[in-house]
């Protein structure tokens, strides 16, 4: 069991009960600790109280979209040094590139697996 996981605070932000799911279960196997959020406006609410290291988020949600909610965090001063993953169903250029352009670190495309998971957190968070 790698110790680098232990005590991360993952945020996990996906209007999708399954992916939430998933990946809670797979980062607490490593000993992350885990907060959900189920769209932009809650994930926001839970930000400045849990001051999670790493954030992943879900490019299609109601409400607030992936893309809105990276760019917010990224706009607060507090939270700009947090690196944010994008989360997407669709492996495109496009999504690829307005992910850029709000700030996010990195991609990936669902389903994703431990390993791009991991791996995402391995090369954001020293």
């Amino acid at each position: 069991m790698e110790n680098s996981f232990e005590s991360l605070k993952v945020m996990v932000i996906d209007d999708s009960k399954t992916i939430r799911r998933t990946a809670e279960t797979l980062l607490k196997k490593v000993g992350c600790e885990v907060i959900t959020a189920t769209d932009g406006f809650d994930a926001l609410a839970k930000i400045a109280d849990t001051k999670p290291d790493i954030i992943f988020v879900d490019i299609m949600m109601p409400r607030l979209d992936g893309y809105q909610t990276c760019a917010l965090i990224k706009n607060n001063s507090a939270f700009k040094e947090t690196p944010v993953i994008m989360l997407s169903s669709k492996d495109g250029l496009f999504d690829k590139a307005k992910g850029r352009i709000v700030g996010s670190d990195q991609y990936l495309t669902k389903p994703f697996g431990k390993e791009e998971l991991l791996g995402a957190i391995r090369d954001y968070v020293k």
